[in-house]
C-alpha cells in the first residue's frame, strides 16, 4: 500500500516535470535573436583573447562550420549543446523519481521516463520548425538523448548507494 506521502511526491514530482516540459516549449518557441548569447558573449568576453585559448577545432554540425575561429560562436555552440543536454537531463530526472515516488519497478519508471523525456524531445525539436529562424535537427534529439542518459547514470548510482546504505544497516 502506498503511503501519503509518496503518494503526494508522485503527484508534485508529475507537476514537477509538466511544468518543466512547458518551459521547454516555451523556450523553444523563442525566435534565434531572442535566445542569442553572442551579445552578453561578446560584452563578457571583450579583451580576452579567446583564439589563444580555444581549442583550434573545427567541425560540421548539420551542415554548418563550428569553428575556433569564430570564438563567440563557438562558445555559444557548446552552451547551447550543454543546454540540450542539461533540460533534458533534468526532464528525465523529475520523470523518474516521480514514477519511482509511484513504487513503480525501477527498470519500468526509468524505461518509462526515457521514453516520455525522448518522445518530447522529438515533439520539440518538430515545434522548432514552426518557429522563425529556428530549425528541427534529428542530431539535437541525439544530444537530448545523453541528457537522459546522464539522469538515469544518476538515478542508477543514488538507486545503488542507497540499497548499499541498506545492506550496511542489516548487516
Amino acid at each position: 500500500m502506498r503511503s501519503k506521502t509518496s503518494t503526494f511526491l508522485y503527484y508534485l514530482l508529475t507537476a514537477a516535470a509538466l511544468i518543466w516540459m512547458a518551459v521547454i516549449f516555451l523556450k523553444s518557441a523563442q525566435t534565434y535573436q531572442q535566445q542569442s548569447l553572442r551579445p552578453q558573449l561578446t560584452q563578457w568576453l571583450a579583451g580576452v583573447d579567446l583564439p589563444g585559448i580555444l581549442p583550434h577545432w573545427e567541425f560540421s554540425y548539420d551542415h554548418d562550420l563550428v569553428t575556433w575561429r569564430d570564438p563567440i560562436g563557438f562558445i555559444e555552440f557548446f552552451i547551447r549543446k550543454a543546454g540540450h543536454v542539461s533540460e533534458y537531463a533534468v526532464l528525465a530526472l523529475l520523470w523518474s523519481l516521480a514514477l519511482l515516488a509511484k513504487r513503480i519497478k525501477a527498470v519500468i519508471a526509468l524505461l518509462t521516463s526515457s521514453i516520455i523525456s525522448i518522445l518530447y524531445a522529438c515533439t520539440d525539436e518538430w515545434h522548432q520548425t514552426f518557429v522563425p529562424d529556428r530549425t528541427g535537427l534529428p542530431i539535437d534529439i541525439a544530444v537530448d538523448a545523453i541528457g537522459v542518459a546522464v539522469a538515469l547514470i544518476i538515478i542508477l548510482i543514488g538507486i545503488g548507494v542507497r540499497n548499499w546504505i541498506k545492506r550496511r544497516k542489516i548487516s
